[in-house]
């Protein structure tokens, strides 16, 4: 079944002039983690041996013993001092006295970790402007081989115990870090990303190292902020759920779809933040299905009412999981 395609009428009529690069929820920049890239120039090797000594003493406590970091990153102790030092300056690091002194990364400092990775491997070669935040992430505009979009997965890092127990790729885990949830959530979407394209219109992956994933940047308007013809609003459902239904025929359910994680523009829809997707042949999988096609048939018959028909939801989600789904008016 071929669901990719242009929406009808023309979209670039009605999405209005303000069009983004890539998108996300609701910008507010302000609760962004600062961007680390004009200090990386200034970091020695050493520093990045003890930002990765730091975090591999973080798989086994929160906060890591500072008598522990020469073993850690294998660097003397008269370096640690010094390295330590400078990245609590930098804020790449924080440190709490407990029983002990402790040392723990901050968001900065795995940042850090990752752009470095990704300059290692020439992915990343020039640190942009931040093109918005959403409710788990942060999003940079990055320069590799044409511009790319560099999302940071926030995760875990300010509400870290309702996060990862809500999360099933982290609630089976006794002792589990805010970077472990972060990196996790960056894994699970970037496969799924690889798994679904070109198939499914979702942006192209191209990098993933620790909490971050380079991918494509996308041009269009976020469906919450797109005002559709009344004519066009059922054929734009259509793309939406068809993509859902592709998706669901390659191996994954989206499971936190939403009028927020969808782009339209005049080539079609997008559908990004797969950060939860779900296996389809996980037992949870149809019921997360309907769950996404409620939310977004519920989401249009809420902005267009009349101009979206009154369907069967679970029919609908059957025959998207079925793979016989073709458009809202056949119910």
């Amino acid at each position: 079944m071929d669901c990719r395609g242009a929406p009808p009428g023309n979209l670039g009529r009605v999405l209005g002039a303000r069009r983004v690069a890539y998108p996300y929820r609701r910008a507010t920049f302000g609760r962004m983690v600062r961007n680390v890239a004009a200090e990386m120039a200034d970091l020695d090797p050493e520093d990045f041996h003890l930002l990765s000594g730091v975090e591999h003493g973080m798989r086994f406590s929160e906060w890591v013993s500072r008598e522990k970091l020469p073993e850690f990153s294998r660097l003397t102790q008269e370096e640690v001092d010094y390295r330590l030092d400078r990245m609590l300056d930098l804020e790449f690091l924080e440190r709490k006295t407990i029983q002990y002194e402790g040392v723990q990364l901050t968001f900065a400092g795995y940042d850090a970790l990752a752009l470095h990775a990704f300059a290692e491997r020439d992915t990343v070669e020039g640190f942009g402007s931040p093109l918005g935040v959403g409710k788990e992430s942060d999003v940079y505009e990055v320069q590799s081989f044409r511009p790319m979009a560099l999302k940071f997965h926030r995760e875990g890092y300010t509400q870290f115990r309702e996060v990862h127990r809500g999360r099933d790729y982290t609630s089976d885990k006794e002792h589990t870090s805010w970077q472990y949830t972060a990196r996790k959530a960056a894994e699970r979407e970037y496969d799924a990303l690889e798994t679904l394209y070109p198939d499914v219109n979702v942006p192209r992956p191209v990098d993933q190292n620790r909490h971050a994933i380079v991918m494509e940047r996308i041009d269009g308007v976020e469906l919450s902020r797109a005002q559709l013809e009344p004519e066009q609003a059922s054929g734009v459902l259509d793309l939406v759920l068809r993509e859902l239904a592709t998706a669901y025929e390659a191996g994954y359910v989206h499971a936190d779809v939403s009028e927020y994680n969808v782009f339209v523009s005049e080539d079609g829809v997008t559908l990004f933040d797969w950060p939860q997707a779900t296996p389809s042949d996980h037992e949870n999988a149809e019921e997360l299905l309907a769950r996404d096609v409620g939310n977004i048939v519920g989401y249009f018959q809420q902005k267009y009412p009349g101009d979206v028909p009154e369907v069967d939801e679970s029919a609908v989600a059957d025959a998207v999981a079925d793979g016989s789904f073709g458009s809202v008016v056949d119910f």
